[in-house]
């Protein structure tokens, strides 16, 4: 490729000005430096310290700090409005390095405003756009506020309300619930209630400014007191006929409901990718561990159970590194189709991810219940890693995302729709602009299954990793033809959210079919690429077989040379301070 060229659909740029992925390698390796060694107890932000943040139920002043001198607030404006925010995947790149230390400092400090921006940027006006970024590019914050304890994830229920006046504006009336930095952020983006009637045009988003409201007419409510992510300031909001302008309206009034969805296929994209960082941690906190405890005159590492739980803990975090590549990759690539992907990865890599924390648990044995020392940080990430599943994009409000697509997918896209780009697997592919504007609810599309499917003609099959995936790509196959079956013949009361267990066990299979098509795309591009290890079929293989014992499939059996090739790359990353997932990056500690 020429310099100063760019792949389609990417911006070009001037010979000379570093490309995109320089950029994201670039920040990535600031925030390291920055943040430094969390394992040196002089560190202002060490594990040591942050926990007793976590104890005192604080956010880490010096980590807040830290990001401020960083501005790590502009990684959430995107670089039309003075940010960074240019690809979503980087993004998510950026934030395993905070998430990696402290996931209540990831929440806390920005992915709130990031979540409510989102909002601004899919539906705000110029004035709206500018002066969100202006507030956050002076370090500020913005919470977003959806949540109403009395009807959970079924927000369309929600009771406040933003009353419509002669003039045109809004009285805000009512209580908001469990909202992230309420009490401190300069603004707030609310869902509220613009007309009585039910139904899903009767709820509108507003992005209201602290300092233009009446402060004797709302109130910030007690802060909650949590398990995990003690240290985010967790409130609420009280108003009281709170005047609100008419300039204050995102988008249109009653679009409040397909903002909120648009606006979540990027946040239910991108959350999970950055909690990756979580449970890097925990793992290279547990392989010290194994390295270093002696067990029956044999190192833990040696036994043969612990030495497979580290390296099944490394394939989890593949697995939902590829998912998420996919997803927020498909966010610029595949905008139509970017809804039930996002549900997808929302849905299963928290449950990956909390599930290999619960699997390291039993290999850390009594030291996992230690709050302190060494070991100590694996007892807070794994009580925080939960936060990422609640709230109004939990688990089942992501399966019933899914659970309606299922029989217009079963119809009209499986075994007929083209396969996807190659660009939605490769890492470091440059992508073009965020296109909020092209987000859509359902498209009956999916070219994720699609790339599947297509690969199996592609595949190679000389080697016995290499057969390995090629047998389980099949039996693949033959899972998204029963799903296919299923999905085709739902009945009515069988497509929303009220659906059977049977239906929501039928949406838990289409997204690790979705996991297992990721796998396979990544694989498929790397061999070409530089990364020895990504290129080898050895975790293609090891991670396909794990995908499908969870469907209930006996794969084709895995050759130990995979298994050791596997546990290799675990001691390897470990010792060269390299992260556990895709991109190997170098690590500070």
């Amino acid at each position: 490729m020429l310099i100063g060229t760019a792949p389609q659909g990417a911006p070009a740029r001037p010979a000379g000005e570093p490309g995109q992925e320089e950029r994201v390698a670039a920040r990535v390796a600031e925030l390291e430096h920055k943040l430094g060694d969390p394992t040196d107890e002089t560190n202002e932000v060490s594990y040591t310290r942050l926990l007793q943040d976590d104890e005192a139920g604080k956010i880490s002043v010096a980590g807040e700090r830290i990001l401020d001198e960083a501005v790590l607030n502009a990684d959430f404006v995107p670089r039309a409005e003075g940010g960074r925010l240019e690809r979503i995947d980087t993004l998510v790149r950026v934030m395993r390095s905070v998430f990696r230390r402290d996931v209540a400092l990831g929440l806390g400090y920005g992915v709130t405003s990031f979540m409510a921006g989102v909002n601004v940027w899919t539906e705000g006006d110029a004035d709206q756009r500018a002066r969100f970024a202006r507030i956050l590019l002076d370090g500020g914050k913005v919470s977003v506020a959806y949540h109403e304890l009395a009807h959970g994830n079924d927000f369309v229920r929600n009771e406040f309300e933003a009353r419509p006046q002669d003039d045109g504006g809004f009285l805000l009336h009512g209580e908001k619930q469990v909202i992230n930095n309420a009490d401190r952020a300069a603004a707030w983006v609310l869902f509220g209630r613009t007309n009585p009637a039910p139904g899903s045009r009767s709820h509108s988003v507003f992005f209201a400014e602290r300092d233009g409201l009446d402060a004797s007419t709302y109130r910030v409510l007690p802060r909650y007191d949590t398990v995990g992510v003690r240290g985010c300031h967790l409130t609420g909001l009280h108003f009281d006929d709170t005047p609100l302008p008419a300039s204050a309206l995102v988008g249109e009034t009653g679009k409040g409901v397909e903002l909120a969805l648009r606006a979540f296929q990027i946040t239910r994209s991108a959350v999970p990718g950055m909690a990756l960082g979580a449970t890097d941690t925990s793992l290279r906190t547990v392989v010290r561990f194994a390295l270093g405890r002696q067990l029956y005159r044999k190192s833990v590492m040696d036994i043969p159970h612990a030495k497979a739980t580290l390296s099944a803990a490394f394939l989890d975090l593949l697995i939902s590194d590829s998912l998420s590549l996919a997803a927020t990759r498909a966010v610029h690539l595949l905008p139509e189709e970017t809804s039930v992907y996002a549900a997808a990865t929302k849905y299963l890599v928290p449950k990956l991810l909390t599930e290999a924390m619960h699997e390291l648990s039993i290999v850390l044995g009594a030291r996992f219940y230690v709050r302190e020392g060494e070991f100590g940080i694996f007892q807070k990430h794994i009580r925080d890693l939960p936060v990422l599943s609640l709230g109004h994009a939990g688990s089942a409000a992501c399966q019933a995302t899914i659970i309606p697509q299922l029989p217009r997918l079963a119809r009209r896209a499986w075994f007929t729709d083209d396969p996807a780009p190659a660009g939605l697997f490769r890492l470091r592919d440059d992508l073009g602009e965020i296109p909020f504007g092209e987000l859509t609810l359902a498209s009956g599309r999916d070219r994720l299954s699609a790339s599947l499917l297509a690969a199996i003609d592609e595949l190679p099959s000389g080697s016995p990793e290499e057969r390995v995936v090629h047998g389980i790509a099949l039996k693949m196959m033959d899972e998204l033809r029963q799903l296919q079956e299923a999905g085709s013949t739902l009945a009515p009361e069988d497509r929303t959210a009220l659906a059977s267990p049977a239906t929501f066990a039928l949406a838990d299979r289409y997204t690790v079919l979705l996991a297992a098509a990721s796998v396979i795309g990544v694989w498929q591009q790397a061999r070409t690429a530089e990364d020895p290890f990504l290129a080898d079929p050895a975790w293609a293989a090891a991670a396909l077989h794990r995908l499908a014992r969870r469907l209930g499939q006996t794969p084709p059996e895995l050759p130990a040379a995979a298994e050791a090739r596997v546990h290799e790359e675990v001691l390897r990353r470990f010792h060269d301070r390299t992260s556990y997932d895709l991109y190997d990056t170098p690590l500070a500690g």
